[in-house]
């Protein structure tokens, strides 16, 4: 047995500390750094894939018809740079967004848009839908909104703001996937004493479903191969997903971003005993 914190290793508190990162490889990279500048042995199995939607009509018709907008509403990074990347492919200026007011769900979602020459006018105090809501919702009557996101997201915004007046669009830029080349080194990685996690996090509910088909959850109780590995969520919506599917939520964020999600790993683990 190891202990994570004593005074030969207080700079490196998550020393000997096996953490499981589940995002995409491009975007695992801020995580895992964190994780590691803290002593920690990173271990990085995607459990979701970024794709294309099968088809870009529906945001293409809206892109071109930004001058009817008065709100634009991005919820990821993914949605934003997919976004881009379209204005990108259909040749149009960035400048047709400059009317636009731009509302963030995230600091993140804030850094990705900004990086992209745009400015935000919103961001809520919680990063969750419902904060967006409370954060838009006497704003947006008689007003057009445009929400980009994925394809499968929660409807929380949309029908919220409809029903404060609202006249909401929502298109999709991309969708998530089940990585299916993770199946095999996320199962294998459980069963090697040497690699098998003590922490596995989760920064979405698409994030934590897709952990459970990868383990095929539907077809057998997870509770026994999951045994002492704790599960640690970047916030409420992930959490509740996660309690959903019937795995324990041992680790939560009090700042639902990435640094908020390193602080509680440590919080939580410093002194604890983890086997080698």
């Amino acid at each position: 047995m190891i202990k994570t914190a004593n005074k030969t290793n207080s700079n490196r508190p998550l020393a000997g500390v096996r953490v499981l990162i589940g995002r995409t490889r491009h975007q695992a990279g801020a995580l895992s750094a964190e994780l590691r500048k803290l002593g920690a042995t990173v271990i990085e199995i995607p459990f979701i894939e970024i794709r294309r939607p099968r088809s870009f009509a529906s945001l293409d018709s809206a892109l071109k018809n930004l001058s009817q907008y008065d709100w634009l509403i991005l919820t990821s990074a993914n949605g934003v740079e997919a976004m881009c990347a379209r204005i990108k492919q259909l040749r149009l200026q960035k400048s047709s967004l400059d009317h636009l007011q731009v509302a963030a769900i995230g600091p993140a979602t804030k850094k990705a848009i900004e990086r992209q020459g745009m400015r935000v006018s919103v961001v809520p105090k919680e990063y969750v839908a419902e904060s967006v809501v409370r954060s838009l919702k006497n704003k947006v009557k008689g007003k057009r909104v445009l929400l980009v996101r994925a394809k499968v997201a929660r409807d929380v915004i949309p029908d919220e703001l409809r029903k404060a007046g609202g006249q909401v669009d929502v298109v999709e830029a991309y969708e998530t996937v089940v990585p299916e080349s993770s199946r095999t080194r996320l199962r294998s990685a459980l069963k090697n004493p040497r690699r098998r996690p003590h922490v596995v996090t989760f920064t979405s509910s698409s994030t934590a479903r897709n952990f459970a088909e990868l383990l095929g959850h539907a077809k057998r109780n997870l509770s026994s191969e999951l045994a002492g590995i704790r599960m640690a969520s970047i916030g409420p919506v992930t959490t509740s997903t996660l309690r959903e599917l019937g795995l324990p939520v041992d680790i939560v964020t009090k700042e639902f971003t990435i640094p908020g999600l390193v602080k509680a790993i440590r919080n939580a683990v410093t002194g604890v005993a983890f086997a080698k």
